[in-house]
């Protein structure tokens, strides 16, 4: 008998965005999902989106981050979308079904964010950035419901995308300065700056 689903939710920094905690794996990489991608490889988004409200929903491991529009409120809103994940993880109706690649592609399915995939091209401190993205910075931001993808390291800025409860989010710039620069600078003290892209 497989245990029972419990999603419980908290708030994250972004007063917009909810955490919805799953008590198993729901997903091996991140997806990020925004209100054009109707027709995603996730039915657990599809259904999500058929509420006007929500703007943009990111699956992670063992959460799925929703982001509400202004007008709703979240006591309105918290509990129904918990039992409403439950159930939807419970009858087994998919949270991510993977689009089969074309001959030859291994790309991820458009929205995925996986582990960053070293690249021999890459200079060290590139290789640096990259490994303290994932060993030190995205599972604390994945703490609160969402994560951060290099993008590019060019004139001593590094360029991140914000996905999940941390874009839009009017703490990410905070975040961005302090935490992750901090963070960064402690091994490469040339970064002069963080910017999201």
């Amino acid at each position: 008998m497989s245990e029972t689903v419990l999603v419980t939710y908290e708030p994250t920094p972004n007063p917009n965005s909810q955490k919805f905690l799953v008590n198993r794996k729901i997903s091996d990489q991140n997806h990020e999902f925004k209100r054009a991608d109707l027709n995603s490889t996730s039915p657990l988004a599809r259904k999500l989106f058929g509420f006007p409200w929500v703007d943009a929903v990111f699956i992670g491991q063992d959460f799925v981050s929703v982001t509400k529009q202004d007008w709703v409120d979240w006591d309105a809103l918290s509990d129904a979308l918990a039992s409403l994940i439950a159930e939807h993880i419970d009858d087994n109706q998919g949270v991510i079904v993977e689009a089969k690649p074309l001959a030859g592609a291994a790309a991820a399915p458009k929205g995925s964010t996986a582990s960053h995939a070293a690249d021999p091209s890459d200079s060290p401190d590139v290789q640096m950035i990259k490994r303290l993205l994932d060993t030190e910075i995205r599972p604390a931001v994945a703490m609160d419901g969402g994560d951060v993808m290099f993008h590019k390291y060019e004139n001593k800025i590094v360029y991140l995308h914000m996905h999940g409860a941390c874009n839009g989010c009017p703490s990410s710039t905070y975040t961005l300065k302090t935490g992750i620069a901090t963070k960064l600078r402690e091994f490469i003290p040339d970064i002069a700056d963080v910017e999201a892209v």
